[in-house]
């Protein structure tokens, strides 16, 4: 668990999501610096023990903390997997893709209903992440007969194609009814846009 200080205000709409206050995290969270280094470095010491990282909608919070890292500390999230290779299982791609046709939202919160997983206090980002790993190991036991032959760092890779034709689908959708929003393909991690001219 870390808990940082972000250095600006923290919108009430954020607030009403996650319960933390501006005034919280001023007063009990840690500069932003040490706190992206102390997650990277975990993140990578699991990688480099061979165990597959489980991140509910990986290019979210995996941007997130790559551009956290580039901001306060010049680096970025690949560097820290230069040695042994960063392997992400998303229960988000996974579903979509093993259980296509099922209708209905996949939030987490959905997700959990569907697998019957316990997610005690959503939003609580260890809570989240707790229910994100169960969730996988749901997926795990219900798609057994096509996930049993596949180590992590093939469905790591399969989950590439997966999201890309998923995002295909999506944005194939929002033309249909003229919604102007683009759909990212990539996955886990987005790439860094280009600075501006």
């Amino acid at each position: 668990r870390w808990l940082v200080n972000p250095g600006v205000p923290v919108p009430e709409a954020a607030t009403a999501v996650h319960g933390l206050t501006e005034d919280h995290l001023q007063r009990n969270g840690r500069w932003p610096a040490p706190v992206m280094y102390e997650i990277a470095e975990e993140l990578a010491e699991q990688a480099a023990l061979g165990r597959p990282l489980v991140v509910m909608n990986a290019p979210f919070d995996l941007t997130l903390l790559d551009r956290e890292l580039r901001r306060h500390r010049a680096s970025s999230l690949d560097r820290w997997f230069e040695a042994s290779p960063l392997c992400v299982l998303d229960p988000r791609v996974l579903d979509k893709h093993l259980d296509r046709y099922r209708k209905g939202r996949r939030t987490l919160t959905d997700l959990c209903a569907h697998y019957e997983v316990v997610l005690a206090e959503a939003h609580d980002a260890a809570a989240d992440a707790l229910a994100a790993l169960e969730v996988v190991r749901a997926l795990g036991r219900r798609f057994a007969a096509r996930l049993d032959r596949l180590t992590p760092g093939e469905l790591h890779t399969l989950q590439t194609g997966w999201h890309a034709a998923q995002a295909r689908g999506l944005q194939a959708w929002f033309a249909r009814s003229g919604t102007e929003e683009t759909v990212d393909p990539s996955w886990p991690l987005r790439p860094e846009l280009p600075a501006a001219a």
